[in-house]
């Protein structure tokens, strides 16, 4: 481990840390109508745009082993499969903001701070596991599908992702407007 890389590493669990506890003031702070006022730029609620950006952490947990299996295939593979993906992306929308409207029933306000804490806690564990080499393993993305995929992708970028997508919602949030 080079210390460039453990470097990377502290940085990349600093921002876990801090939207860790950013998640938490804004859970602590909403009042019931915060939760179901709609959010600005987006069709969510606050309530579900909150969950939302606790499944961008969740997504990375999945995207990590996609990452593993594709970085060890020849490169024409993942390039084929992240176009597929792209060519896919309209019916992904919609997958995504509806699956973050059912999901918020569950990981509602009471439980989304748990599970985020738990997922946070997942991602560092495997996060500490990583060599430099993995780091810096990557595959081809559907960059059609969020601001923040890239064509390329690296562990590293796919470990700091959930942090830019989270800080990119958080602005859209409607939590005490006329404060």
């Amino acid at each position: 481990m080079t210390e460039r890389d453990e470097i990377t590493r502290r940085e990349i669990d600093a921002e876990y840390e801090r939207a860790r506890v950013t998640f938490h003031g804004l859970l602590d702070s909403a009042d019931p109508d915060d939760f179901d006022r709609l959010s600005n730029g987006t069709r969510w609620t606050n309530e579900q745009l909150l969950f939302h950006m606790v499944f961008g952490y969740m997504i990375v947990q999945r995207l990590l082993v996609v990452v593993r299996l594709f970085s060890r295939l020849p490169n024409g593979v993942g390039r084929g499969f992240a176009r597929l993906l792209d060519a896919a992306t309209v019916p992904f929308d919609e997958i995504n903001y509806q699956g973050s409207r059912a999901a918020a029933r569950y990981f509602n306000r009471y439980r989304m701070g748990r599970k985020f804490d738990r997922v946070i806690v997942s991602l560092r564990r495997s996060l500490a596991t990583e060599s430099g080499a993995d780091l810096r393993r990557g595959m081809h993305f559907p960059a059609r599908w969020d601001p923040f995929f890239t064509s390329f992708m690296t562990l590293e970028d796919v470990y700091r992702y959930p942090a830019k997508h989270f800080e990119f919602h958080r602005r859209q949030l409607t939590i005490h407007p006329d404060r």
